[in-house]
């Protein structure tokens, strides 16, 4: 009950930042990132939603985000995220700060939270954020990606698939078309967490923005689980 409130303050902060177009504490931002890494690490605990590990190696990219949803009390279809990119040396980069929207697949238990894990298998689909909004299952096509449990599913085409969704549904199964939610990032809350005028694509691309040990334990973590 404690983390939910807690995250029901997050969205509203959220919300209310995507609206105002303002910037919120930089301790606000480092919360995100905290939030986000224990998405993905509650993922790969739980057998039944843990990500194989052919698909983590075939990462260019991973998104991570954490959602609201409850119009019966507050109306918020609003989020945060966070993205994570495989520079060409192997290493991953700083991650990003997204906005994320208008989920409706992968509600859990009490259909208030959306936690869902993207892995993003080429280069060019990170890039739609660099232009906007990225769509996904429109912009770029999309399935439910195979679970650990469902490692016999995995194919070849499967995974040269842009974009492998993994959330909390036990109802979506493996190669299923997923359309559903939107990204965008977040520049604002990239330039107060990084303390830069730099945006997006120099984050994940660039040398140019200095390591935030806030950070740190995500990009280990992604590191660790990529090998």
């Amino acid at each position: 009950m404690k983390r939910f409130l807690s995250f029901v303050l997050i969205a509203l902060a959220a919300t209310s930042s995507i609206h105002a177009e303002r910037s919120l504490p930089r301790d606000d931002y480092v919360k995100r990132f905290e939030s986000c890494e224990a998405v993905i690490r509650e993922f790969m605990q739980d057998p039944e939603y843990a990500i194989p590990k052919e698909v983590l190696r075939a990462a260019k990219a991973i998104v991570i985000t954490n959602q609201f949803k409850a119009g019966f009390l507050f109306g918020l279809k609003d989020g945060y995220g966070v993205i994570i990119a495989r520079r060409a040396d192997g290493t991953w980069s700083n991650p990003g700060l997204l906005n994320a929207g208008e989920a409706s697949f992968g509600l859990q238990i009490g259909g208030t939270a959306i936690e869902t894990i993207y892995i993003l298998t080429d280069d060019s689909t990170p890039r739609i954020l660099y232009k906007g909004r990225f769509n996904i299952g429109v912009d770029a096509k999309a399935v439910a990606g195979p679970k650990v449990a469902e490692a016999e599913r995995i194919t070849k085409s499967m995974l040269e698939t842009p974009v492998l969704v993994y959330t909390k549904n036990k109802g979506l199964f493996a190669g299923v078309s997923v359309r559903g939610g939107w990204l965008q990032a977040n520049n604002n809350a990239n330039r107060t967490f990084y303390n830069t005028r730099y945006t997006l694509p120099e984050i994940l691309q660039g040398t140019w923005v200095s390591n935030q040990p806030e950070t740190d334990p995500l990009v280990n973590y992604v590191a660790q689980i990529t090998r």
